[in-house]
C-alpha cells in the first residue's frame, strides 16, 4: 500500500470508495441504486479485505444495510453505508435508532429526483430529510455537503472524526452531479485501521465484548421505558446538539466583502451559482456567494452577519422546490430584505443564465419593497 497521497482522476462516487479504504474504515454495508452504485462497485473491485482488512458487504436491502451499520458502529468500528434518495428513505428508522443510542456511523446519500422512485437524475430534494432528522423523535445529525470530487474524498475521514467525536451518525449529502462527474483528486495517504486496544481505549461505551473485566458488559439501546429517564436522555442529546452547533459550523464565502446581493447555495448548485456570480461581477453587479458546507449545523450567524453588513437581497439556489430557503429566511428574520428561492426539479439542473434572471427578479422585488 502506498503511504503517500495519490493524485488520480476519479468520479465522485469512486473517490468516496477510495477514501474509505485509505482512512481506516472497518466495514461497508450497502445496496446498489443509481446514481451511487459505483461506491459499492469500486469497493468490490479494489478488494480492501485483502489489503487493509476492511470488509465489504452487499446487503439484501437498505434496511439491512443501516442495521448492519448500527451493529458495527455499536462495537466502536468505523463503518459506513451509501445509497440514493429512496434507499436512504428506507434507512430512516435505523438512523433514528443510531441517533437515540448515540452510535457513530457514516451514511452517504447521492441524491436523485423524487418524490418516490422519481428519476435517476440529480436533485437536492433530501435537504429537509437530512437536516431535520428524517426518523422519529427529537434528534439531529451532522450533514456535510460536498462541492467537488475532492471534497467527496476529504469528507469521508472528516465525517468519521465527527461521528466518533460526538457519537452520532453523519451524512455526506451529495447528488448525482458530483457522484458521476470526474475530476482530479488527491487521495489521502493510507492510515491503518484501529487496533482492538485503541478501540477499547477510545470507545469505552462500545458493546464489543472487550474489556469486560475492567468495565463489565455494555448495553447500547435507544429504548427507555421510564419517561423521566427518557427525558433525561433527550436533554443530554439536545445539549450535545448545542455543542455541535457552537463548534462545527462550516461554510465558504466568495466575494462577500462588498456584496449587495447574496446567493446562498450548497453542493452542485453552488458550483453553478459561482459561475453566475462571476458573470454578474463582470457586468458590475456586486454579487457574493455563501456556500454552507455543514447543512446541519447551519451557518445562521454568518448569514445574519452579511445581512447586517448591508446585503439588499438574498437568492437561495437549490435543485428542489425550496427547502434550505426556510433556514436562510430564519437567519435573516430580523430584516425586511427579500429572500427568494430559485430551483429546478425532476432532475433538471439550472444553468447560470437562469440564476442571473432570478437575480434580476430579486432586484426588482427589492426596489418595490
Amino acid at each position: 500500500m502506498n503511504s503517500e497521497p495519490e493524485i488520480v482522476l476519479l468520479k465522485g462516487n469512486e473517490a468516496i470508495a477510495h477514501a474509505a479504504i485509505r482512512c481506516g474504515c472497518d466495514g461497508y454495508f450497502g445496496y446498489p441504486i443509481t446514481p451511487q452504485s459505483e461506491v459499492l462497485e469500486t469497493l468490490a473491485a479494489e478488494k480492501p479485505w485483502e489489503t487493509t482488512g476492511m470488509i465489504v458487504v452487499q446487503a439484501e436491502s437498505e434496511v439491512a444495510s443501516i442495521n448492519m451499520l448500527y451493529g458495527g458502529g455499536g462495537t466502536g468500528k468505523r463503518v459506513m453505508t451509501s445509497s440514493s434518495s429512496p434507499g436512504v428513505a428506507l434507512m430512516q428508522e435505523g438512523i433514528a435508532y443510531m441517533a437515540g443510542a448515540e452510535v457513530p456511523g457514516l451514511i452517504v446519500n447521492v441524491q436523485r429526483g423524487g418524490p418516490g422512485l422519481g428519476t435517476i437524475q440529480p436533485s437536492q430534494g433530501d435537504y429537509n430529510q437530512s437536516t431535520r432528522g428524517g426518523g422519529n423523535g427529537d434528534y439531529n445529525i451532522i450533514v456535510l455537503a460536498p462541492y467537488s470530487v475532492q471534497e467527496m474524498a476529504d469528507f469521508v475521514d472528516e465525517a468519521f472524526t465527527l461521528a466518533f467525536r460526538y457519537r452520532t451518525p453523519v451524512i455526506i449529502l451529495s447528488d448525482g452531479i458530483i457522484g458521476q462527474m470526474m475530476e482530479k483528486v488527491t487521495l489521502p495517504p493510507f492510515k491503518p485501521r484501529r487496533t482492538n486496544e485503541e478501540i477499547l481505549r477510545e470507545c469505552p461505551w462500545a458493546a464489543n465484548g472487550m474489556g469486560l473485566k475492567q468495565r463489565g458488559p455494555q448495553v447500547i439501546s435507544s429504548l427507555e421505558l421510564d419517561p423521566a429517564e427518557m427525558e433525561k436522555r433527550n436533554r443530554a442529546l439536545q445539549a450535545k446538539y448545542e455543542t455541535i452547533q457552537a463548534n462545527e459550523v462550516r461554510f465558504e464565502e466568495t466575494r462577500t466583502e462588498d456584496a449587495e446581493w447574496l446567493i446562498v447555495a450548497f453542493g452542485s448548485a453552488a458550483r453553478i451559482s459561482a459561475k453566475a456570480m462571476e458573470v454578474a461581477r463582470e457586468h458590475g453587479e456586486r454579487v457574493g456567494l455563501l456556500r454552507p458546507i455543514t447543512l446541519w449545523p447551519f451557518p445562521e450567524k454568518e448569514i445574519a452577519r452579511l445581512v447586517k453588513q448591508g446585503v439588499k437581497g438574498i437568492l437561495v439556489v437549490e435543485i428542489n422546490a425550496g427547502q434550505m430557503v426556510y433556514d436562510v429566511r430564519l437567519a435573516a428574520r430580523q430584516t425586511t430584505i427579500p429572500v427568494t428561492q430559485f430551483g429546478r426539479m425532476g432532475g433538471i439542473v439550472p444553468d447560470p443564465d437562469e440564476i442571473l434572471a432570478a437575480l434580476e427578479t430579486l432586484k426588482a422585488e427589492a426596489s418595490h419593497g
